[in-house]
């Protein structure tokens, strides 16, 4: 199939008191430059990906508009030498869904340098269920070996745990040998959290409130966090002796107030992941350990599947935060 004039897509719409959400024909014009077209089989939501379908934070100058920072599918055409039609590609980011067409349509253009081939053995679906919350738990782990932490050396924090980016870090990071701890609002997801590989579960309350004191007990070794705000500023203070902080997310703040004392008395490390830019060839690492890391037990604990159709109410679902693991998209009617 080659494309057409048009193409099926979730899409927004410019509407009075902002984008509006519709299904159905594109026209072509709206994908953007690039060496490949992709014929997209699934996508996936995230966080970003439901503010965008709701219309909160983003600014868009062109509509029509394709959300979907993830996409995967096959090539159908390409200029680029590193792929040829009939390749199955991964994209994560870098503009897509964001500041060009995205993963939500049947159809996707883009530059072969942001591209990763799906792993051998795997399927375009599986990567979606990974998604860019997978690949930013990978680069987390990976910054916390950078950062001298290793398997046995302390605890790692994970919270937001039931989430999209908390259940694949309590996967790979447990798969990786570290002892995971787990914070999260939801204590009945129990069950689900250890089938990941949480080894304790704590409720999200013990660290939203923000520290008492500029140090605290050191209690962690590292920490994803998914959630900013008071609960970084408490997960600082509480760091062990050159402890690492891997800062992915913003769901309780995108501000914080904190001592720089942890910082110089502890030698506390504050990373910041770039879950949807970066270096390509690091990503390309970070997909190669996580088709050796991830089991497939776990990924399918974690994943259940949904379409286009879905989509509005799933933002609403995962802005409220009761979205647990990840959810993949089959973008085709």
């Amino acid at each position: 199939m080659s494309l057409a004039e048009t193409f099926h897509a979730l899409y927004l719409e410019k509407g009075e008191a902002g984008p509006k959400v519709r299904i159905g024909e594109v026209p072509a014009s709206v994908l953007p430059d690039g060496e490949v077209l992709i014929r997209v089989a699934y996508s996936t939501i995230n966080y970003k990906d439901a503010m965008m379908v709701k219309g909160i934070g983003y600014r868009i100058k062109d509509f029509p508009f394709v959300p979907g920072i993830d996409l995967a599918g096959t090539v159908e055409q390409s200029s680029c030498p590193d792929f040829k039609p009939g390749d199955q590609v991964v994209l994560n980011g870098y503009g897509a869904g964001e500041k060009f067409a995205g993963g939500y349509g049947a159809y996707a253009r883009a530059k072969g340098e942001w591209l990763v081939a799906v792993p051998e053995g795997w399927t375009a679906r599986d990567t979606m269920a990974v998604g860019t919350a997978g690949v930013t738990a990978m680069l987390a782990a990976m910054e916390f070996e950078r950062g001298g932490l290793t398997p046995g050396g302390g605890d790692i924090l994970v919270t937001g745990a039931s989430g999209g980016l908390g259940s694949m870090s309590i996967a790979m990071l447990s798969a990786l040998g570290y002892r995971v701890v787990a914070a999260t609002g939801r204590m009945g997801e129990k069950a689900y959290l250890e089938q990941l590989g949480a080894a304790e579960i704590i409720p999200r309350s013990e660290l939203e409130g923000g520290p008492d004191k500029p140090l605290m007990a050191r209690r962690w070794a590292g920490c994803v966090d998914a959630v900013g705000g008071k609960t970084l500023a408490t997960v600082i203070a509480s760091l062990d002796q050159r402890g690492v902080i891997a800062a992915c997310g913003l769901t309780g703040g995108n501000t914080f107030t904190a001592s720089l004392i942890p910082f110089f008395l502890r030698g506390v490390r504050l990373v910041g992941i770039e879950g949807g830019h970066g270096p390509i060839d690091e990503r390309r690492e970070a997909w190669a350990r996580i088709a050796r890391t991830l089991s497939r037990d776990r990924l399918d604990a974690m994943t259940t599947d949904a379409v286009l159709d879905d989509l509005p109410s799933l933002a609403d679902e995962m802005l409220a935060g009761r979205v647990r693991g990840r959810v993949v998209i089959d973008v085709n009617p």
